[in-house]
């Protein structure tokens, strides 16, 4: 039967999520690959039976894989970042202390290794002058329902991106800066007329929703750049099916920004000052100015730089890098791997700009790991479970401690709470261990009430 342009079809979304090949799902429900593809692709409905064994293989109802489109509720969010003006936008939703976040799947952002599903979809706009008229002229349905105007997408518009969508409470004050968040469940997005600003976290839209409400009530937000958040994040979904973790990589200091703005649950975070010795603390208090927070280990992990297998350069310390010409890769401002590298140079009395490629900036361990990997660099900073995983050498230089940091009031909500529970269990610890590299001897210790 060929599928009704009126019926919303999640089921790819929701195989994709469950980390289902289309292969897996036919096998499990009895039917044939090409019939998940040509449903999944528009092409035909399933039958009542088909739907029923899709929706049993999958754990769902049926109507989480197929509703009619007029049938999608709409919830107002708030966007995490600055999109371009007239892009047709995917998003992904979360609820953050009350308010839901939309988090545009753009760029690199779209993807992990395989692109991300959507939670929606939005169409960026730039000012308000005339938005009215142009969108919905003066009479209509939608400028008569509603005190402002709202521009719905058109299904043919091209330039689309992609979002994730989170509730989020306060935005707080006295903290600059812009965080990258991903993920998406199914949404479209629409702009209120009068709430769109410039600045990032102010923007509101109303956002269709393609997945059912209270799984995207139940989702958690991490932000933060060690792969243990994506394995502990995983083992959780397995220990509470209904829990969805969204894990947003950022570095430290945009982490913390982005709690700061209310636009994540948890940041984490391994900073260290050298004026206090301490880890983590004085960056949060300083940022939060006033708020209360709670500091929870995750583990210490070492630091160090990485080098081509047999360390065939023969580089010992970070004086090395200059006195043999050695060629590296850093990373962004706000970075705790900058941060080491800047203060391990600092004690040497080396200018940084004398380090070849200091300002070869890449943003994550993996482009560090690669750099060294494809003899773009001969070292860069990271961690000591980075460089086993593509099997180079390691030259350790600092044992820093990773904290999540939770503002006290999300700590109340129930996907918090099983999200931190699972911490102290085995399948988690488990998984850490086995990524080598991290001392989780006091994983789920709180270390600071700020």
């Amino acid at each position: 039967m060929k599928l009704d342009v009126n019926l919303c079809n999640n089921l790819k979304s929701i195989r994709t999520r469950l980390g289902m090949s289309q292969q897996d799902l036919a096998n499990k429900a009895g039917v044939t690959r090409q019939s998940i593809g040509g449903v999944e692709s528009g092409q035909y409905a399933p039958s009542v039976a088909i739907s029923l064994r899709l929706a049993k293989a999958l754990g769902c109802p049926v109507k989480d894989l197929f509703c009619f489109e007029e049938d999608l509720p709409e919830v107002q969010a708030v966007l995490s970042k600055s999109v371009k003006s007239g892009q047709q936008l995917r998003v992904s939703l979360a609820r953050v202390g009350g308010k839901w976040i939309a988090y545009p799947l753009v760029g690199k952002d779209a993807f992990r290794i395989e692109m991300i599903p959507a939670d929606g979809e939005a169409v960026a706009v730039d000012g308000f002058s005339g938005i009215s008229k142009l969108l919905h002229p003066p009479g209509s349905a939608v400028a008569m329902s509603h005190p402002v105007a709202k521009r719905s997408l058109s299904k043919g518009s091209s330039n689309s991106e992609l979002f994730k969508v989170c509730p989020v409470d306060k935005l707080a004050k006295g903290l600059r800066g812009i965080s990258k968040l991903p993920f998406s469940n199914g949404v479209k997005v629409e702009y209120l007329e009068g709430e769109l600003q410039n600045q990032t976290g102010k923007n509101k839209v109303l956002v269709r929703l393609l997945d059912d409400i209270d799984k995207l009530e139940n989702t958690v937000v991490i932000a933060g750049c060690t792969p243990m958040i994506s394995l502990w994040a995983r083992a959780a979904e397995r220990w509470h099916p209904q829990l969805r973790v969204h894990h947003i990589f950022a570095n430290s200091m945009t982490a913390l920004r982005s709690l700061c703005r209310g636009e994540i649950h948890i940041a984490g975070m391994h900073l260290y000052d050298p004026e206090t010795g301490e880890h983590n603390i004085p960056f949060v208090r300083e940022a939060l100015a006033g708020r209360s927070a709670v500091l929870i280990t995750l583990g210490v992990w070492e630091e160090g730089l990485l080098v081509p297998p047999g360390n065939p350069k023969g580089i010992k310390t970070v004086s090395d890098l200059v006195e043999l010409g050695i060629t590296i890769v850093n990373r962004e401002l706000g970075c705790g791997s900058r941060m080491l590298l800047e203060r391990k140079l600092q004690e040497e009395h080396i200018l940084l700009h004398t380090v070849k490629g200091f300002d070869h900036i890449v943003y994550n361990h993996q482009d560090i790991a690669l750099s060294v990997v494809s003899g773009i660099a001969d070292a860069g900073v990271s961690t000591a479970s980075v460089a086993a995983a593509f099997g180079l050498g390691f030259i350790p230089l600092h044992r820093s401690r990773y904290d999540l940091v939770i503002l006290k009031e999300y700590l109340e909500e129930i996907p918090v709470q099983q999200l931190l529970s699972t911490l102290g269990h085995r399948l988690v610890q488990s998984q850490l261990e086995v990524l080598g590299g991290y001392d989780i001897s006091n994983i789920g210790e709180v270390v600071a009430n700020i």
